[in-house]
């Protein structure tokens, strides 16, 4: 994958960044420099290892998922967003 100004521009717009314009040529170079690493990583052969393989053999711990409501908590984070209705922020669409 090419990461050229296009695809700044959409990713600026995807996240609601701005980057300003001295900084671009940088972001698109260290960008790229990302992307490269992890296209790296697709040429490993992985042939043959269990997909679940782990370093650690032990099992993963579980807990009890208990959820809790603590009302005085909730309204003092909602009374700081900008926009919030019947307890749930409301954020603006931004699937295209």
């Amino acid at each position: 994958m090419k990461i050229d100004e296009k695809l700044l521009q959409r990713l600026e717009k995807l996240s609601y960044l701005q980057i300003p314009d001295e900084n671009r040529a940088q972001m698109i170079e260290q960008m790229s420099e990302i992307v490269s690493f992890v296209d790296n990583l697709s040429e490993l052969n992985t042939d043959g290892i269990n997909p679940t393989f782990s370093m650690d053999m032990s099992a993963t711990l579980l807990r009890e998922d208990v959820g809790c409501v603590n009302r005085e908590i909730n309204d003092d984070i909602l009374t700081r967003s900008p926009h919030a209705q019947e307890h749930f922020f409301i954020v603006p669409k931004i699937i295209e």
